[in-house]
């Protein structure tokens, strides 16, 4: 389903609840619950103060211990309405006569008779946008997984889930339209409240692999990207009750009168802060959700080459634990692949030598392919790369050089935490490859996760903009709503 399209049924949608409020919400029945008082509706006597008639009763009847008094709209005003009964009973309730003619209870914005289609609309609505994007991904996995418009739909489809479940919650224990907003406005960032604990269990575990990882690869602030956003989640989410209690006790803005204006800039700023960080949390989860099936993906038993990326070697010119285990990978499934279909693939292992490095890690790659056994034939070097995007680019040269295939098959071997993000690169080179990945250290997957949420951010910066654009302006709309019926 198009954009356009999902556009014009919202429009549709919010039309349709419209007239049906417009036909429906001229009366409204208000239910009190009297029994063991009186038999009789003639017992309760009904006070009407308006300064114009905004309503009217027109109708009062006494069932199974409910007293239901019937108001229709007659001009647009104010009702205080006093109900008085045996034994001193006495409620007291507002009525709300629109310019439309609708009629609504305590609030301006309150509930009204046909209301409770709204919540059911919003649940219908993010219900077909959760089919959508679902399709979407689909299609788009099946074409490639290794792409960042999976991981803003996996992200997007967690938000809209978590509000979906709210919002069928709301619909069965409906109160009117403003419980509604304000529900809506407190899922929006209950996410991030929920997931709390795994964002400080994030942060500390992340800043105690972050120092393992600058022991090894070097102190910079790469390797402190995962404890930078751990700390940076957590305190997207406690920042709305710091917010508010800082303000609660300052004299100078006064956030208690509920239908003051600072009240409702202080409750945007929670609802923005809360929101995003909610929305941030779950591209979070979906990077690590695609990172875990992209290493555990198994490619296609049908490739014609496999690439090995490279990586630090030892001092002696033998290969790293870490290396080693990219390249046996590709002796597994190069074997498995052998076996299952009796295709023989051309092994490439990329990557060029570093100034403290005594050859290139390509040919250190050859050299124990030798070893185990792979004649040199099969074997093509590619030795002049520095990085992953470089690795793709030079070894596709070298493949296209060697094969008169117009379109060869690939596979790459890398270590897991990698699988995605070198995949993301080569999707981005236009190089169609699937990876399989050796087994390594947890400690270098959070900052892997990390590194890759942020270049999703980047890659899909239109899309997480336009999202972004659209929850600000429903923030805001929100609270203009619930400052508009605080005032009336």
């Amino acid at each position: 389903m198009k954009n356009k399209t999902l556009i014009l049924i919202a429009v549709i949608l919010t039309v349709l609840c419209i007239a049906f409020l417009a036909v429906r919400g001229t009366s409204y029945v208000v239910k009190l619950d009297v029994a063991g008082l009186s038999n009789d509706a003639g017992d309760f006597d009904v006070a009407i103060d308006q300064d114009i008639e905004a309503v009217n009763l027109v109708n009062q009847t006494l069932e199974n211990g409910q007293l239901f008094l019937e108001f229709r709209s007659v001009h647009e005003g104010r009702a205080y309405v006093d109900v008085y009964g045996p034994g001193e009973y006495q409620a007291f309730f507002r009525l709300f006569s629109h310019k439309t003619g609708i009629l609504t209870l305590d609030e301006f914005l309150g509930d009204c008779t046909g209301s409770r289609t709204i919540p059911l609309a919003i649940a219908v609505y993010l219900l077909l946008l959760i089919y959508t994007f679902s399709v979407r991904l689909r299609q788009s996995v099946r074409e490639n997984l290794y792409r960042y418009r999976n991981i803003f739909y996996i992200g997007l489809l967690i938000f809209l889930s978590f509000l979906l479940i709210d919002q069928v919650l709301r619909t069965v224990t409906y109160r009117g339209p403003i419980a509604t907003i304000s529900g809506m406005l407190s899922a929006m960032q209950g996410f991030s409240v929920i997931t709390l604990p795994v964002a400080f269990v994030l942060a500390v575990f992340v800043t105690a692999t972050n120092i393992q990882l600058m022991r090894r690869e070097g102190r910079n602030w790469r390797n402190m990207l995962g404890c930078f956003l751990g700390v940076l989640l957590c305190f997207g989410t406690v920042f709305p009750d710091l917010l508010y209690h800082i303000l609660f006790a300052n004299p100078v803005i006064d956030i208690h009168n509920q239908a003051g204006i600072a009240t409702h800039v202080e409750m945007l700023a929670e609802c923005l802060v809360g929101t995003l960080t909610s929305y941030l949390e779950c591209v979070l989860m979906g990077t690590v959700i695609l990172g875990i099936a992209a290493a555990k993906h198994k490619p296609e038993r049908d490739k014609d080459y496999m690439v090995i990326l490279g990586c630090r070697m030892k001092d002696d010119g033998t290969p790293t634990p870490l290396l080693k285990g990219r390249v046996d990978k590709a002796l597994e499934f190069a074997k498995q692949q052998e076996e299952e279909t009796g295709k023989a693939l051309t092994f490439v292992p990329s990557g060029g030598q570093g100034p403290d490095e005594p050859l290139s890690e390509a040919t250190c790659m050859k050299n124990y392919l030798m070893e185990q056994g792979i004649p040199e034939e099969r074997i093509l070097c590619e030795d002049q790369s520095t990085s992953t995007e470089t690795n793709f680019r030079n070894s596709l040269e070298v493949i296209r050089a060697h094969s008169a295939q117009e379109a060869p098959q690939i596979a790459y071997a890398t270590t897991n935490y990698h699988v995605l993000r070198a995949g993301l690169i080569a999707t981005s080179l236009g190089v169609r490859a699937e990876g399989t990945g050796s087994k390594t250290k947890r400690y270098f997957w959070i900052n892997a996760f990390v590194r890759e949420f942020i270049a999703t951010m980047a890659a899909e910066k239109k899309r997480h903009l336009l999202v972004g654009a659209l929850l600000i302006a429903f923030n805001c709309l929100m609270v203009w709503l619930t400052y508009q019926s605080n005032i009336r």
